[in-house]
Protein backbone atom coordinates (compact mmCIF):
# COMPACT_ATOMS: atom_id res chain seq x y z
CA UNK A 1 0.00 0.00 0.00
CA UNK A 2 1.13 3.86 -0.18
CA UNK A 3 2.45 5.75 2.23
CA UNK A 4 -1.36 7.65 1.71
CA UNK A 5 -3.08 4.23 2.08
CA UNK A 6 -1.39 3.00 5.35
CA UNK A 7 -2.28 6.76 7.38
CA UNK A 8 -5.68 6.29 6.17
CA UNK A 9 -5.87 2.44 7.89
CA UNK A 10 -4.36 3.70 10.83
CA UNK A 11 -6.67 6.80 11.17
CA UNK A 12 -9.81 4.71 10.49
CA UNK A 13 -8.62 2.05 13.26
CA UNK A 14 -7.76 5.02 15.65
CA UNK A 15 -11.02 6.69 14.99
CA UNK A 16 -12.98 3.21 15.37
CA UNK A 17 -11.46 0.24 16.79
CA UNK A 18 -14.44 -1.79 16.92
CA UNK A 19 -15.14 -1.61 13.04
CA UNK A 20 -11.73 -0.57 11.77
CA UNK A 21 -9.40 -3.53 11.35
CA UNK A 22 -5.81 -2.83 12.51
CA UNK A 23 -2.52 -2.35 10.40
CA UNK A 24 -1.08 -6.01 10.26
CA UNK A 25 2.79 -4.71 10.90
CA UNK A 26 2.08 -2.37 14.38
CA UNK A 27 1.18 -4.17 17.45
CA UNK A 28 -1.51 -3.74 19.57
CA UNK A 29 0.35 -2.30 22.75
CA UNK A 30 1.71 0.79 20.57
CA UNK A 31 -1.73 1.09 18.73
CA UNK A 32 -3.73 1.23 22.12
CA UNK A 33 -1.38 4.00 22.72
CA UNK A 34 -2.80 6.04 19.97
CA UNK A 35 -6.18 5.02 20.48
CA UNK A 36 -5.98 6.65 23.94
CA UNK A 37 -3.74 9.48 23.48
CA UNK A 38 -6.23 10.72 20.39
CA UNK A 39 -9.73 10.06 22.29
CA UNK A 40 -8.41 11.55 25.38
CA UNK A 41 -6.83 14.10 23.96
CA UNK A 42 -10.79 15.06 22.40
CA UNK A 43 -12.31 14.44 24.87
CA UNK A 44 -10.30 16.51 27.33
CA UNK A 45 -10.98 19.38 24.99
CA UNK A 46 -14.96 18.86 24.45
CA UNK A 47 -15.26 18.47 28.25
CA UNK A 48 -13.35 21.58 29.16
CA UNK A 49 -15.48 23.78 26.96
CA UNK A 50 -18.86 22.14 27.90
CA UNK A 51 -18.86 21.17 31.84
CA UNK A 52 -22.12 21.96 32.60
CA UNK A 53 -23.11 19.96 29.92
CA UNK A 54 -20.93 17.08 30.62
CA UNK A 55 -21.94 17.14 34.38
CA UNK A 56 -25.30 16.06 33.50
CA UNK A 57 -24.39 12.33 31.97
CA UNK A 58 -22.58 9.53 33.69
CA UNK A 59 -18.98 9.16 32.63
CA UNK A 60 -19.72 6.07 30.31
CA UNK A 61 -22.76 7.96 28.90
CA UNK A 62 -20.58 11.24 28.19
CA UNK A 63 -17.44 9.14 26.58
CA UNK A 64 -20.22 7.64 24.13
CA UNK A 65 -21.63 10.62 23.03
CA UNK A 66 -17.75 11.79 22.74
CA UNK A 67 -16.70 8.36 20.73
CA UNK A 68 -19.78 9.31 18.30
CA UNK A 69 -18.81 12.48 17.69
CA UNK A 70 -14.52 11.11 17.35
CA UNK A 71 -15.85 8.58 14.54
CA UNK A 72 -18.76 10.36 12.95
CA UNK A 73 -17.86 13.86 12.86
CA UNK A 74 -15.34 14.82 9.40
CA UNK A 75 -13.44 18.14 11.48
CA UNK A 76 -13.01 20.61 9.24
CA UNK A 77 -10.75 22.26 11.50
CA UNK A 78 -7.11 21.27 11.97
CA UNK A 79 -6.91 23.22 15.44
CA UNK A 80 -7.19 21.95 19.03
CA UNK A 81 -9.58 25.26 20.13
CA UNK A 82 -11.92 24.59 17.31
CA UNK A 83 -12.88 21.35 18.61
CA UNK A 84 -15.57 22.94 20.39
CA UNK A 85 -17.12 24.60 17.53
CA UNK A 86 -16.84 21.29 15.34
CA UNK A 87 -18.69 19.08 18.49
CA UNK A 88 -21.45 21.81 18.86
CA UNK A 89 -21.82 21.36 14.45
CA UNK A 90 -22.34 18.04 15.36
CA UNK A 91 -24.53 18.15 18.16
CA UNK A 92 -26.54 20.73 15.87
CA UNK A 93 -26.77 18.72 12.11
CA UNK A 94 -25.69 15.56 12.46
CA UNK A 95 -26.56 13.97 16.18
CA UNK A 96 -29.83 12.34 16.64
CA UNK A 97 -30.90 13.04 20.38
CA UNK A 98 -31.44 10.09 22.56
CA UNK A 99 -33.52 9.41 26.13
CA UNK A 100 -30.17 10.08 28.06
CA UNK A 101 -30.05 13.74 26.73
CA UNK A 102 -31.69 16.99 28.17
CA UNK A 103 -34.12 18.72 25.67
CA UNK A 104 -31.94 22.07 26.18
CA UNK A 105 -28.72 20.11 24.97
CA UNK A 106 -28.45 22.17 22.07
CA UNK A 107 -28.98 25.35 24.14
CA UNK A 108 -26.89 24.71 26.74
CA UNK A 109 -24.12 23.57 24.19
CA UNK A 110 -24.43 26.45 22.64
CA UNK A 111 -24.28 28.95 25.56
CA UNK A 112 -21.32 27.29 26.97
CA UNK A 113 -19.48 27.61 23.14
CA UNK A 114 -20.21 31.18 23.20
CA UNK A 115 -18.53 31.81 26.64
CA UNK A 116 -15.65 29.66 24.96
CA UNK A 117 -15.81 32.12 22.01
CA UNK A 118 -15.89 35.39 23.74
CA UNK A 119 -13.04 34.35 25.77
CA UNK A 120 -10.39 33.59 22.66
CA UNK A 121 -12.09 36.22 20.27
CA UNK A 122 -9.46 37.85 18.76
CA UNK A 123 -10.67 41.24 18.44
CA UNK A 124 -9.61 43.62 15.95
CA UNK A 125 -8.80 46.18 18.46
CA UNK A 126 -9.98 49.34 16.25
CA UNK A 127 -12.96 50.42 18.48
CA UNK A 128 -12.53 53.81 20.26
CA UNK A 129 -14.61 54.58 23.35
CA UNK A 130 -17.89 56.32 23.29
CA UNK A 131 -17.83 59.87 24.80
CA UNK A 132 -20.47 61.30 22.75
CA UNK A 133 -23.39 58.72 22.27
CA UNK A 134 -25.35 60.81 19.88
CA UNK A 135 -23.01 62.01 17.39
CA UNK A 136 -20.34 58.93 17.41
CA UNK A 137 -21.12 55.99 15.04
CA UNK A 138 -21.93 52.88 17.29
CA UNK A 139 -20.55 49.63 16.82
CA UNK A 140 -21.27 46.01 18.81
CA UNK A 141 -18.12 44.73 19.95
CA UNK A 142 -16.53 41.41 18.17
CA UNK A 143 -15.60 40.35 22.16
CA UNK A 144 -19.61 40.55 22.60
CA UNK A 145 -22.53 38.12 21.72
CA UNK A 146 -26.08 38.93 21.52
CA UNK A 147 -28.07 35.64 22.75
CA UNK A 148 -31.46 34.44 23.24
CA UNK A 149 -32.43 31.01 24.51
CA UNK A 150 -36.19 29.25 25.27
CA UNK A 151 -34.58 27.78 28.35
CA UNK A 152 -32.78 29.44 30.85
CA UNK A 153 -29.62 27.97 30.50
CA UNK A 154 -27.74 30.13 32.91
CA UNK A 155 -29.28 28.04 35.53
CA UNK A 156 -29.13 24.68 34.33
CA UNK A 157 -27.44 22.39 36.99
CA UNK A 158 -27.83 18.62 38.33
CA UNK A 159 -29.90 19.87 40.34
CA UNK A 160 -32.02 22.03 38.20
CA UNK A 161 -32.98 20.44 34.61
CA UNK A 162 -36.09 22.11 33.15
CA UNK A 163 -38.17 19.69 31.17
CA UNK A 164 -40.14 22.21 28.91
CA UNK A 165 -39.38 25.56 27.58
CA UNK A 166 -40.27 28.82 28.98
CA UNK A 167 -43.11 31.03 27.93
CA UNK A 168 -41.02 33.55 26.99
CA UNK A 169 -37.20 34.05 25.72
CA UNK A 170 -33.94 34.16 28.04
CA UNK A 171 -31.66 37.05 26.40
CA UNK A 172 -28.09 37.37 27.60
CA UNK A 173 -25.23 39.30 26.29
CA UNK A 174 -21.84 37.39 27.05
CA UNK A 175 -18.58 40.22 27.24
CA UNK A 176 -15.13 40.77 27.97
CA UNK A 177 -15.07 42.94 30.66
CA UNK A 178 -12.14 45.59 31.69
CA UNK A 179 -10.40 42.83 32.93
CA UNK A 180 -10.24 40.69 30.43
CA UNK A 181 -12.54 38.20 31.71
CA UNK A 182 -15.89 36.28 30.33
CA UNK A 183 -18.55 37.78 31.98
CA UNK A 184 -22.83 37.75 31.55
CA UNK A 185 -25.31 39.57 31.98
CA UNK A 186 -29.28 39.01 31.71
CA UNK A 187 -31.36 41.03 29.14
CA UNK A 188 -34.56 41.72 27.82
CA UNK A 189 -36.53 41.68 24.43
CA UNK A 190 -35.94 45.30 23.90
CA UNK A 191 -31.92 45.82 24.31
CA UNK A 192 -31.56 42.57 22.15
CA UNK A 193 -33.38 44.40 19.41
CA UNK A 194 -31.11 47.06 19.84
CA UNK A 195 -28.27 45.31 19.87
CA UNK A 196 -29.27 43.18 16.88
CA UNK A 197 -29.61 46.22 14.71
CA UNK A 198 -26.28 47.56 16.01
CA UNK A 199 -24.86 44.48 15.38
CA UNK A 200 -26.58 44.04 11.13
CA UNK A 201 -25.73 48.18 11.19
CA UNK A 202 -22.41 48.81 12.23
CA UNK A 203 -21.41 52.80 12.20
CA UNK A 204 -25.11 53.81 12.71
CA UNK A 205 -25.92 56.64 14.73
CA UNK A 206 -28.46 56.77 17.70
CA UNK A 207 -31.03 58.50 15.74
CA UNK A 208 -30.84 56.10 12.61
CA UNK A 209 -31.27 53.24 15.17
CA UNK A 210 -33.95 54.14 17.31
CA UNK A 211 -35.63 55.09 13.57
CA UNK A 212 -35.41 51.80 12.73
CA UNK A 213 -36.95 50.33 16.71
CA UNK A 214 -39.80 52.80 16.15
CA UNK A 215 -40.82 51.50 12.72
CA UNK A 216 -41.21 48.16 14.48
CA UNK A 217 -42.68 49.75 17.64
CA UNK A 218 -44.69 51.79 16.74
CA UNK A 219 -46.86 51.99 19.68
CA UNK A 220 -44.05 53.77 21.12
CA UNK A 221 -43.22 57.69 20.88
CA UNK A 222 -40.00 58.56 19.51
CA UNK A 223 -38.99 60.30 22.13
CA UNK A 224 -39.60 57.36 24.42
CA UNK A 225 -37.87 54.99 22.73
CA UNK A 226 -34.47 57.65 22.26
CA UNK A 227 -34.57 57.79 26.10
CA UNK A 228 -34.62 54.47 26.51
CA UNK A 229 -31.94 53.61 23.89
CA UNK A 230 -30.06 56.12 25.06
CA UNK A 231 -29.71 55.36 28.73
CA UNK A 232 -29.50 51.53 27.79
CA UNK A 233 -26.52 52.23 25.43
CA UNK A 234 -24.70 54.36 27.82
CA UNK A 235 -24.62 51.90 30.51
CA UNK A 236 -23.45 49.27 27.41
CA UNK A 237 -20.36 52.23 26.54
CA UNK A 238 -19.01 51.64 30.45
CA UNK A 239 -19.15 47.68 30.08
CA UNK A 240 -17.11 48.21 27.20
CA UNK A 241 -20.03 46.18 25.31
CA UNK A 242 -20.32 49.42 22.45
CA UNK A 243 -18.22 50.96 21.01
CA UNK A 244 -17.20 53.61 18.15
CA UNK A 245 -13.94 53.92 15.41
CA UNK A 246 -12.45 56.86 13.81
CA UNK A 247 -13.85 57.83 10.96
Amino acid sequence: MSFIDVQSKFMAHIRNPEQAKAPNDVEDRRLNIYRELFFNNIEGFVSSAFPVLKSLYCEATWRALIRQFFVDHDCQSPYFLEISQEFLHFLQFEYEPTSFDPVFMLELAHYEWSELDVAVCQSTNDYVPVTDIQQQPLYFKDTARNLSYSFPVHQVSTEFQPQEASEQPHYFVIYLDEDEEVTFLTSNAMTAMLLQIIEQNPAISLADLVGQVHHQLPQFSYDQLYGGAEQTLSAFTKMDIIASKNA
